[in-house]
């Protein structure tokens, strides 16, 4: 089989396209041949070497695809060759074989095409998580979603939408914020204005009737989530999900005392090692939301397997709106 492989950390360019053994499952697990690989910004910190966890080396990156199960091993019940399966590992997607645990996987819908599904895993469930799980949302209430024209940004938009909230993106390049509103954000919040301190306060309480908002998810760190903090309503919330802006920023703790904020934090990988039946329930909820039409990934590129090395540079280039997809 063909599989890309980092024989150290470095630039996504330095990744070779080799030929591999066909992958044998061992007990409980699976193998699935991959049609559709999903490419997200952790496959990029991963290959670089900046991930929280870094995969001996030499390693095969990507942590999400969508494929049809070849071959089980023994004490596999709940799936038989021929299944079309999402699969969600922490590395190794980028391979046309892929060796999962059973519980690493779960059954698509018949009428979901692959590259669908390989885009409505770690982005989509990240999302549901933020809301759900960490920010405990409710319909009716508004959510600000920094760094919206990325992968998890437009699926959190989707998902606000489709459970019944207000939709704020947050943008840094105002040029891309037509995607946000193609995904059915209500307002665009323009994160590259001079005084983002007082800027974007005054952004949000205008479509707020001043009061702020309940939820901010922020993928960026840096100056937009310091200022997200003085943008949020008495009890707000703020979900961090990542440092895409560059600096891990520091909170001033008299915030959240001041206005009763609330501050979490969000690893899905965590979610899908410790409670993959948790992650199993978030996962139906977004199938039936696409089944019902009201969730719809925006897949920017589908791209084959070789050309790895060029979408992970242009996620890393900041060149990416929604999702790309690799294909074998």
């Amino acid at each position: 089989m063909r599989a890309m492989v980092m024989r150290e950390f470095g630039p996504p360019e330095t990744a070779e396209s080799v030929e591999l053994p066909d992958p044998e499952p061992g007990p409980g697990e699976v193998v699935v041949r991959m049609r559709a690989a999903g490419v997200n910004y952790p496959d990029l910190l991963v290959v670089e070497g900046r991930y929280q966890h870094k995969p001996p080396l030499p390693f095969t990156p990507g942590k999400e695809l969508a494929g049809e199960v070849l071959a089980i091993g023994w004490e596999v019940t709940n799936f038989v060759a021929g299944d079309r399966v999402m699969v969600q590992v922490e590395h190794g997607a980028f391979a046309e074989r892929v060796v999962a645990r059973q519980e690493q996987c779960l059954e698509i819908p018949d009428e979901m095409p692959f590259d669908d599904a390989a885009s409505m895993g770690l982005v989509y469930q990240t999302a549901w998580f933020a809301l759900r799980e960490r920010a405990r949302f409710q319909p009716g209430e508004t959510v600000l979603v920094n760094g919206a024209t990325g992968g998890v940004g437009l699926a959190a938009v989707q998902l606000v939408k489709a459970l019944g909230g207000t939709a704020l993106a947050g943008v840094t390049t105002p040029a891309k914020a037509q995607a946000a509103v193609d995904a059915g954000a209500d307002h665009v919040i323009d994160l590259s204005v001079a005084d983002l301190r007082d800027g974007l306060r005054a952004q949000v309480h205008a479509v707020t009737e001043g009061k702020g908002a309940d939820i901010c998810i922020d993928m960026l760190g840096g100056d937009p989530f310091d200022a997200a903090m003085r943008a949020l309503a008495w009890c707000g919330r703020m979900v961090v999900v990542g440092f895409a802006a560059g600096r891990i920023p520091e909170i001033k703790a008299n915030y959240l005392l001041v206005k009763n904020i609330e501050v979490s934090g969000l690893q899905w990988s965590d979610y899908r090692d410790r409670t993959p039946a948790v992650m199993a329930k978030a996962q139906a909820e977004i199938f039936r939301l696409y089944g019902e039409g009201r969730l719809k990934p925006a897949i920017m590129a589908r791209l084959p397997l070789d050309r790895m090395a060029e979408a992970l540079a242009l996620i890393r280039d900041r060149k990416v709106i929604g999702k790309i997809v690799l294909e074998a």
